[in-house]
């Protein structure tokens, strides 16, 4: 993927002298590869608001997760990094390996310009693993007439259980743009998967104009590649598909299975990140493998009105098979929200959040994340409350732990005022709107009610993360938001709003609503409904930092609230990168 944030006027001429100094220095200079012991003992950037257990580098700019597998028991992520600054540009392929996702040591890099092929650039691909167990990568390369094309990599040493070095044959590209193919908007190769018909199988995002392309392309060897004549799938106004994803998906909570797994009546996830929004989109369908068409279900728009994975700052997801553990675990991006400028001063931008297992909902719908397991294990100190009413109006404090750095699980019921929700206007179509409209000060009927989080004692810095309940006819719709606009003191900052519609009956649930809530200094992950909605917010407080943050339950509506359970804990600082 390509990608670089909004920058201010301000900042250009910054931008523009690293440029300078990258092209004064040539390339043999600028894509000098780091020593795995470098890497280790490199000093960390500026510590303000840095995430605790997010992955990170240990500084300078990442954005999209690459590549992530699990072979012979180890876990690998690459990712895009730029060794030089803390802004977009001369991208390699970082690597790290874990045995558990959470704790991550960094290796060389894995993948960077070398050859005519990618000389100008490595963005974003995939990892598949061939027969034999032998991994093989695809990622997009710039070549040197500046055109995507795709080039394949190996391991060098198969014996090594880090797969330290990767080798990109001469033969490389694999694929070209040619025919009908725009050059400069033909990115991202997908995970493969192996068909009945002997084929390897894989998309790449493109457009042509307006329309949005994921372009199929096949193989018998993985190296000699022929175009499809049709795309897997398309959509008119969609513009540029970057980063696709297409995967099978099970409706068995944490339980999922590998690409290839072709069978009749599996259903389909086929997610895209729309360039144009900077959001990723999904449907849920029907993959027909013989003529290899994707056919979405009809029961959510495809288009950028459609479902997300997630609700806010979150972009270029990956999924990929875990093997290990027979799960499909989701890799996402979570851009800076904080100026470019502000960025150099720290001297790094850009976390990873936490990894999901993703699984098709029983409704058939839509998908479920949840925090893999493995986080759990980062939890310490614990306090809760518990069988609690919140009535109109209060605020309660949750004492005990540092909560700058937590994880949050409460349990509300309902029951006893679901028949005095408001009523739901139709022309409420856009939840994050919405939720700039009904902000946390905005007294409704059931709700807002939920958390602040990054808070200081006087609640004047805070974060709000809540739910607001309405009624349209016999149902119920439920409202998830994410409210910034007092989350920091500091002037300058970009503090969007965020929402979701979650897709629950709460007439089934008894009127019961979870939500989850990960805290990292400078991110906040939501998952509500048992990870129905997610929202992921950047927060960068001025006072409520360290152990000046505070956590507390609220309710704003003017029907009490009961808190079934809540339960946070204070979370550990795993090893992250050598930091």
């Amino acid at each position: 993927m390509r990608s670089s944030k909004e920058v201010l006027p301000k900042c250009l001429l910054l931008i523009l002298f690293a440029y300078i100094l990258l092209e004064k220095n040539g390339v043999e200079a600028s894509h000098r590869i780091s020593s795995t012991e470098e890497l280790q003992n490199v000093p960390p950037a500026t510590i303000s608001n840095r995430t605790g257990y997010h992955f990170q580098s240990p500084k300078n700019w990442i954005n999209d997760p690459n590549g992530p597998m699990y072979y012979n028991g180890i876990y690998h992520l690459f990712y895009q990094f730029n060794p030089l600054a803390p802004v977009w540009g001369n991208i390699v392929w970082a690597h790290s390996y874990s045995t558990d996702m959470v704790n991550w040591k960094p290796l060389r890099h894995a993948i960077y310009p070398t050859k005519p092929f990618d000389i100008n650039g490595c963005w974003s691909g995939s990892a598949t693993i061939l027969p034999g167990n032998k991994p093989v990568i695809m990622y997009t390369g710039i070549d040197e007439q500046n055109r995507q094309v795709q080039n394949i990599a190996f391991p060098k040493n198969l014996s090594d259980p880090y797969l330290r070095e990767w080798v990109k044959p001469d033969y490389n590209p694999v694929i070209k743009p040619e025919g009908d193919i725009n050059s400069s908007a033909f990115r991202d190769p997908t995970t493969a998967w192996y068909g009945p018909d002997s084929h390897w199988k894989t998309i790449i995002g493109s457009r042509n104009g307006r329309l949005g392309m994921a372009v199929l392309y096949k193989s018998r060897d993985f190296i000699k590649w022929v175009k499809a004549d049709n795309p897997l799938h398309s959509a008119q106004n969609a513009g540029m598909w970057e980063c696709p994803d297409f995967f099978p998906v099970l409706p068995k909570p944490m339980l999922g299975v590998d690409n290839s797994v072709i069978r009749n009546g599996l259903k389909h996830v086929f997610k895209v990140s729309l360039d144009e929004t900077r959001y990723d989109y999904y449907t849920v369908g029907t993959y027909d493998f013989i003529h290899n068409k994707y056919v979405p279900n009809g029961l959510s728009p495809d288009n950028n009105t459609g479902l997300r994975f997630d609700y806010g700052n979150f972009y270029a997801s990956k999924t990929f098979f875990d093997e290990g553990k027979g799960r499909r675990v989701l890799w996402g991006w979570s851009n800076e929200s904080d100026s470019t400028q502000e960025d150099w001063e720290k001297g790094w931008a850009g976390i990873q959040t936490i990894p999901r297992a993703l699984w098709l909902d029983g409704n058939g719908r839509q998908v479920v994340q949840w925090p893999i397991e493995e986080v759990n294990k980062l939890r310490k100190k614990e306090v809760g409350i518990r069988r609690k009413i919140v009535k109109s109006g209060s605020v309660i404090e949750i004492k005990g732990i540092e909560a700058a750095q937590a994880d949050v699980e409460v349990s509300f019921d309902l029951s006893s005022s679901l028949e005095k929700a408001e009523k739901f206007n139709l022309s409420w179509t856009d939840p994050q709107k919405l939720c700039g409209q009904k902000g946390a000060d905005e007294k409704g009927g059931i709700g807002p009610f939920g958390l602040f989080v990054l808070a200081t004692d006087d609640r004047e810095e805070r974060t709000a993360v809540f739910f607001r309940i309405f009624k349209e006819g016999q149902k119920h719709v439920i409202l998830m938001c994410h409210d910034p606009t007092k989350s920091s003191k500091r002037t300058g900052l970009y503090k969007p709003t965020y929402g979701g519609f979650v897709d629950y009956d709460l007439s089934k649930s008894g009127g019961k609503l979870s939500l989850r809530t990960l805290i990292d200094h400078s991110v906040v992950e939501s998952f509500g409904a048992k990870g129905r909605t997610c929202i992921t917010s950047r927060i960068y407080p001025n006072f409520a930092v360290g152990s000046n943050a505070r956590l507390f339950a609220f309710n704003n509506g003017a029907e009490e609230v009961k808190i079934i359970e809540l339960t946070a804990w204070e979370m550990k600082k795993p090893f992250m990168n050598g930091i």
